[in-house]
C-alpha cells in the first residue's frame, strides 16, 4: 500500500506496447476489466477502485480542488485501469498522475511538488491510522516526504512518466462529461413544469416555494449520489446522461418525491432503458452503509423493491395502482390502455 515500486519504468519500455483507447469509455463490460483477467476477484477489483478513489477525493479536499477536477481525476483513473490491471502499476502513483493531469485540465493546476508532498503525508497518515486499528505495536509516524531527498526525486520521476502513460492510455481525451451538468438541468425542467409531486407536501408553503424546497433536495440529493457514484466504475458502463437520470430517481426516493397520479417515473425521467437505470442505482446503492450513513435500512429495502417492480413492467410507474373493476357481463370488455 506504500509508495514503494518494483521496477523503475522507462518511456521506451512503457509506450511501445502501451493500450490506448481511441474513443471514450462507455458500456464497457466490466467482466473484461484486465485485473479480472489476472485472476483478481471482483470484489476485491471494486474496492481497489473505492479505496483509491477515497484517497483522490481526500486529496482533492487538500489540495482544495474544485469538484470538477476531483471527479475527472477519478475518471481518469478509471479509464487508466479499465486497459491496465492493478498489478501492473502503483494505484496510488496513478492516482497522484490523475490528480496532477486533472488539475490542468480543470483549469486549477497546482505545483507537482505540492501534490505530491501533500498525497505522500495523507497517505502515511491513512497507513498509520490502519496500524492503530490494528493489534501490532504502532510505530512512530513516518516523517514527511524532503522534496530535497532522493525519495522525492525518484517518486517525481514515476508520477511524471506515469502522467504521460494515463495520456498515453485514454487517448488523450481530456474533455470529460460529467453527469452533474445533466441532473441540475433535468430537475430544473422537472420542478418548473411540475411533474413531479412530494407525497406528503409541506405545510405552510406556496406553490412556488414548494418547488423551490423540492429542486433543491433534488439536486443535494443527486450531487451526493453522483459523488458516490465516481467511486465505483460506473462511467465505464454507461453515459453521463444515464447516471445523471438514475441519480435524479434515487434522490426523488430520498426526498419523498413522486410522479403525480396520471404519470409514472419512467415518463417523468423521458422513459430510460430501465434494466440500466436499476443497474447503476443498485451500484449506487451498494456503495452505500445505511449503517453507516444514519440512512433508513427499511427505505433502502424499499427503493430496491421498487426498482425490482421498475424492471418487471419494463416501463411503468413505481406504484402499483389497483386493477380497475371488472366491466358488467352484459358489455364488452374494456381495452387494456398502454402505458408508458
Amino acid at each position: 500500500l506504500g509508495w514503494k515500486h518494483t521496477t523503475q519504468a522507462s518511456s521506451s519500455s512503457v509506450f511501445p506496447n502501451n493500450p490506448t483507447m481511441s474513443a471514450v469509455v462507455t458500456h464497457l463490460d466490466i467482466s473484461q476489466l484486465p485485473s479480472l483477467k489476472d485472476g483478481m476477484s471482483a470484489e476485491e477489483e471494486a474496492t481497489k477502485r473505492r479505496k483509491t478513489c477515497r484517497f483522490i477525493e481526500e486529496a482533492g479536499r487538500v489540495l482544495k480542488l474544485p469538484r470538477v477536477a476531483i471527479s475527472t481525476a477519478m475518471v481518469f483513473f478509471h479509464r487508466f485501469y479499465a486497459k491496465h490491471s492493478f498489478d501492473q502499476h502503483d494505484r496510488f502513483e496513478v492516482a497522484v498522475a490523475a490528480i496532477v493531469l486533472a488539475a490542468k485540465t480543470e483549469e486549477s493546476p497546482k505545483k507537482l511538488n505540492s501534490v505530491i508532498v501533500q498525497c505522500h503525508d495523507l497517505k502515511t497518515r491513512g497507513m498509520q491510522a490502519g496500524r492503530v486499528k490494528g493489534s501490532k505495536p504502532v510505530p512512530p509516524p513516518p516523517s514527511s516526504l524532503d522534496p530535497k531527498g532522493e525519495e522525492f526525486s525518484k517518486l517525481k520521476e514515476r508520477i511524471l512518466l506515469m502522467e504521460r502513460v494515463i495520456l498515453h492510455t485514454i487517448g488523450f481525451e481530456l474533455s470529460i462529461d460529467h453527469p452533474y451538468k445533466f441532473f441540475v438541468d433535468q430537475i430544473k425542467k422537472l420542478t418548473q413544469t411540475r411533474q413531479l409531486v412530494y407525497k406528503k407536501p409541506p405545510g405552510n408553503l406556496n406553490p412556488t416555494q414548494t418547488y423551490q424546497k423540492m429542486m433543491n433536495e433534488l439536486v443535494q440529493y443527486s450531487m451526493s449520489f453522483a459523488n458516490d457514484s465516481m467511486h465505483t466504475s460506473l462511467c465505464l458502463q454507461f453515459s453521463p446522461q444515464q447516471i445523471a437520470t438514475a441519480c435524479v430517481y434515487l434522490a426523488g426516493q430520498f426526498a419523498k418525491v413522486d410522479a403525480p397520479e396520471n404519470s409514472s417515473w419512467s415518463k417523468v425521467l423521458g422513459e430510460p432503458d430501465i434494466e440500466s437505470l436499476a443497474s447503476i442505482c443498485v451500484q449506487i446503492l451498494d456503495l452505500i452503509d445505511p449503517r453507516k450513513t444514519g440512512g433508513d435500512l427499511d427505505n433502502f429495502k424499499k427503493i430496491r423493491t421498487q426498482l425490482e417492480v421498475l424492471k418487471r413492467t419494463k416501463k411503468g410507474s413505481t406504484r402499483s395502482p389497483p386493477p380497475p373493476p371488472p366491466p358488467p357481463p352484459s358489455e364488452p370488455p374494456a381495452k387494456r390502455p398502454k402505458t408508458g
